[in-house]
């Protein structure tokens, strides 16, 4: 029932789960039309709707408030429309709601009553309705030009939308090219930072390593310049403690001996140490080289992604150019196509204005037989009736004469005519049979040559209608070639409106890879600042190394001049125990010598 098909439609306008729905053969009338209207409005997810067989387009009033909603639906792709009796105002009303809908994509209008009109209405919409790619209107007494031109601007919109998808295609992937190489290039310049705080961080080390080594040189030196005094007041206590034992002098002896050790052990010590500084120092320069090296490959490889880069803008860029390539030359062939379709339309209308001609002779021949026939005719007729009248005029004489006859005889036969009357009222009877029987076939005549008559005159007036028919049929004609130029200006506007919007979509992606380009450049240019820093800083590293080097160098003299002051101790130390021993032998062979000068 209406009732229920009205509480199913708006039960639907709130529900989100419903994909299709088919109402094929439900009868739905004015509710159900603008309850239909009503859930094209509201719904958010039908997508294929199928309507064939319920007699729509008789309602006006509902058909135009179901084509409101179909105008405002933003969601529904298919909708099925055969066998709704929809007429040309119908169809008019479904072109203005196709100008407003963006979603629709196919549309079954088959076996309707659109008509002429309504075929050139939705013609019309199609020039602004860019989104539906199908189209069906068998069984409407649509002209075979106008459903061409319908296939073509739907043909049209399809073209659009694949060339559109592509051009989207190509953006997307290039935006994600792009945005790859830069998420590279933030990690590879991440990773550059990160060895470089590394190396800065290594460097920073060994500093403090190498400072904490030179204290200690220097703390070590300050132990041996205390232990070189505490060894000269050893020195000085054995010097004075020299003249009380031998004792002594052993256990300075050992103590020397001990102290020869210690220094051994210590210059080993301190030129191990110098060894491993100036091993470390050269495992050091080998990882920077390292480093060095593997910064110059990552350069190399960003250097070939940036040429890998450039060659993809170049082939993009031919790409851009066999692209325009294929517009200019679609251009061509379109300009051409008007051209030959302006030469078709020339030579129909030569061959329109030939046939009309040839048919204008033809009527004007067939009308001039025609008079001449009906002339003939009439001319014929006429003589028939002047020799009927003739006919009738020597009946009625004879009839007179019989009168007379009658009545001069009356007197003379008043006795023959009551013996005759019987016969003579035969006679009369068969007489005016006779003469109604040539009345009737005269009347008869009569009416036939007014047929006649007619019938020509009907033949005239048809000829006259075909002559009009043929002039409207002319006029349609012209107006529909009218038609034609002005689809083909229209079509080639809008295709002169397309090169320019693809021409501008190209200058775009041209400008936007411009940009990357120079962002590009940028990151070559941080990329050599950060090569030079890196350089100025390995500079750095070296100068400081040299001056380390030359640091321990000069500490190395030091020590070898500690250790000739030392040896130079060492040796007074020993000038001084053999002069203590020169002279304690001396002391001790003292007396003798006295008593033996005493005894001189």
């Amino acid at each position: 029932s209406y009732s229920g098909v009205k509480l199913l439609l708006h039960g639907l306008c709130s529900n989100t789960t419903v994909k299709s729905l088919d109402l094929k053969g439900n009868n739905l009338r004015t509710v159900g039309a603008e309850a239909l209207g009503k859930l094209l409005r509201q719904n958010k997810s039908i997508r294929s709707l199928t309507l064939e067989w319920n007699s729509l387009g008789m309602w006006e009033e509902g058909f135009s408030f179901f084509c409101q909603g179909l105008g405002a639906n933003k969601f529904l792709q298919r909708l099925d429309l055969r066998n709704n009796q929809i007429n040309h105002q119908g169809a008019g009303e479904l072109a203005v709601a196709l100008t407003q809908n963006a979603s629709l994509q196919e549309l079954d209008l088959r076996w309707n009553n659109i008509g002429l009109l309504g075929g050139r209405a939705l013609l019309n919409c199609l020039h602004r309705n860019k989104t539906l790619k199908r189209l069906e209107l068998a069984g409407n007494n649509v002209p075979g030009d106008i459903l061409k031109a319908v296939e073509q601007a739907l043909d049209h919109n399809q073209d659009r939308e694949t060339i559109l998808n592509e051009a989207q295609n190509q953006v997307y992937i290039l935006n994600k090219e792009v945005l790859s190489l830069k998420d590279e290039k933030n990690k590879q310049f991440l990773d550059f930072m990160d060895t470089i705080d590394k190396q800065k961080e290594e460097k920073a080390r060994s500093e403090r390593m190498s400072a904490a080594r030179v204290s200690q040189l220097q703390e070590a030196l300050d132990e041996q310049h205390s232990i070189m005094n505490s060894l000269k007041a050893k020195l000085q206590m054995t010097e004075a403690a020299l003249a009380l034992s031998e004792q002594k002098m052993h256990n300075l002896g050992e103590l020397l001996n001990a102290m020869k050790q210690e220094q051994m052990s210590l210059s080993e010590c301190h030129f191990r140490e110098l060894q491993q500084q100036k091993q470390e120092s050269a495992d050091r320069e080998g990882k920077l080289l390292h480093d060095l090296s593997a910064a110059s490959e990552k350069n190399l490889l960003l250097r070939n992604q940036v040429d890998e880069l450039e060659r993809k803008c170049k082939v993009q860029q031919d790409q851009l150019f066999q692209v325009k390539q294929d517009l200019a030359n679609t251009t061509a062939e379109l300009k051409l196509r008007a051209v030959q379709a302006e030469e078709r339309l020339e030579l129909e209308k030569r061959r329109f204005k030939q046939s009309l001609e040839d048919k204008e002779s033809l009527r004007v021949k067939e009308v001039d037989r025609m008079t001449q026939h009906i002339e003939a005719s009439e001319h014929s007729m006429q003589e028939r009736i002047q020799r009927l009248e003739a006919i009738r005029i020597s009946l009625e004489e004879e009839l007179s004469q019989v009168k007379a006859a009658a009545l001069a005889e009356r007197g003379q036969a008043e006795e023959e005519l009551i013996k005759a009357r019987s016969q003579a009222r035969l006679e009369e009877q068969q007489r005016l049979e006779h003469l109604e029987e040539k009345l009737r076939l005269m009347t008869e005549l009569r009416d036939e040559a007014q047929n006649c008559c007619l019938r020509q005159k009907e033949m005239v007036a048809e000829a006259q209608a075909k002559a009009k028919q043929l002039s409207l049929h002319a006029d349609g004609l012209r107006r529909r070639l009218e038609e034609l130029q002005q689809d083909l200006n229209s079509k080639e506007e809008e295709k002169v409106t397309e090169v320019n919007k693809v021409k501008v979509e190209l200058q775009e992606q041209i400008g936007r890879l411009e940009a990357e380009r120079t962002a590009q450049d940028g990151l070559r240019e941080k990329i050599a600042a950060l090569e030079r820093q890196l350089k100025a800083l390995l500079s750095n590293h070296r100068e400081a190394l040299l001056d380390k080097e030359g640091e321990i160098s000069l500490l190395l003299e030091k020590l070898r001049m500690k250790e000739a002051e030392i040896s130079r101790v060492r040796e007074e130390e020993a000038q001084r125990a053999s002069f203590l021993q020169n002279a304690i032998m001396a002391y001790v062979q003292g007396p003798h010598l006295g008593t033996h000068s005493s005894k001189k």
